[in-house]
C-alpha cells in the first residue's frame, strides 16, 4: 500500500479526550486513539503530535474569570502536559514507543523540545508528542501544532476534530451546512470560518503546509486519510 505521507503533524483537541466526561480524560477514547496511531506508526509513518489542553484548562477562559492572561495561558500549556503524558503512556501499553517534548524545560517529565531531537525520535519510529504549546502565552495550540508542524518538516498537518470536515457553517447548529472537499486558506479567512486561529493559519500559509480536518472519533478514519481516502476537507 502507498502511503500518501511520509511525516504527519497530528493535532489533537483537549476536548475530544473527554469522549462521554464533562471533564477530565476518558481512558477509552485515549485507548482508541493510541490504536490508531500505532496503526499508521506501524505503516512506517513518522508521526508528531500535539495536543490541546480543552478538556483541563482553558486559558481564555479562565481569563473570564479573573485569572491573569498569562499565568491562564501557563495554566493551559500544563493541561496539554498532562494530556500528552497521558496518551504517550496509552502507546506504551499497547508496544507503540512514545517520547514526551515539552516546550519549556520540565525535566524529567518530558524532554525540552528541540527539532533535532524531535525528528530523530520519529526516525527511530518513536511517535513525538510536543506538549506546552509554544511555550509562550497568547498563541493557541492550533499555532503551536502549525509551528512544529513546520519545523519537524511534516509534509501535512493533520487535525482530528469531532466533525468530518470543514463547512459552510457550524454543522452541528446548521442542518444546512455544505461540506468542502477541499478549501484555500484564503478563503477560511474571507469567510471567517472557525477553523484554527489566524496566526495558525497564516503560519501553514506562508510555509506550504496543507492541512487536512477530519472526524477523528470515528475509529479507522486516521488510517483511511493516510491511505489516501477522500475524507475530511485538505485546507491548501
Amino acid at each position: 500500500m502507498n502511503n500518501r505521507y511520509k511525516r504527519i503533524l497530528l493535532k489533537l483537541s483537549g476536548e475530544s479526550l473527554m469522549g462521554e466526561k464533562q471533564y477530565g480524560i476518558d481512558e477509552k477514547r485515549i485507548a482508541e486513539y493510541a490504536t490508531q496511531i500505532k496503526e499508521i506508526a506501524d505503516m512506517g509513518i513518522e508521526i508528531g503530535i500535539v495536543i490541546g489542553g480543552g478538556n483541563i484548562f482553558r486559558g481564555l477562559s479562565g481569563t473570564s474569570k479573573g485569572v491573569d492572561r498569562v499565568k491562564g495561558d501557563q495554566m493551559g500549556m500544563l493541561a496539554t502536559v498532562i494530556n500528552s503524558l497521558a496518551l504517550s503512556s496509552a502507546l506504551e501499553k499497547i508496544g507503540q514507543k512514545a517520547q514526551v517534548f515539552t516546550a519549556i524545560n520540565m525535566f524529567p517529565i518530558g524532554e525540552y523540545y528541540s527539532k533535532w531531537r524531535a525528528i530523530e525520535a520519529m526516525q527511530n519510529g518513536t511517535v513525538a508528542i510536543i506538549s506546552g504549546g509554544t511555550g509562550n502565552p497568547f498563541f493557541t495550540t492550533d499555532t503551536g501544532s502549525a509551528l512544529r508542524g513546520i519545523e519537524i518538516e511534516a509534509e501535512v498537518m493533520l487535525k482530528g476534530t469531532r466533525v468530518d470536515g470543514i463547512y459552510t457553517a457550524d454543522p452541528e447548529k446548521d442542518p444546512t451546512a455544505k461540506k468542502f472537499d477541499k478549501i484555500s486558506y484564503d478563503e477560511i479567512y474571507t469567510r471567517g470560518l472557525k477553523v484554527m486561529d489566524l496566526t495558525a493559519t497564516t503560519l501553514c500559509k506562508e510555509n506550504h503546509l496543507p492541512i487536512i480536518v477530519f472526524d477523528m472519533d470515528t475509529v479507522g478514519n486516521l488510517k483511511k486519510v493516510l491511505s489516501g481516502e477522500n475524507i475530511g476537507t485538505l485546507v491548501y
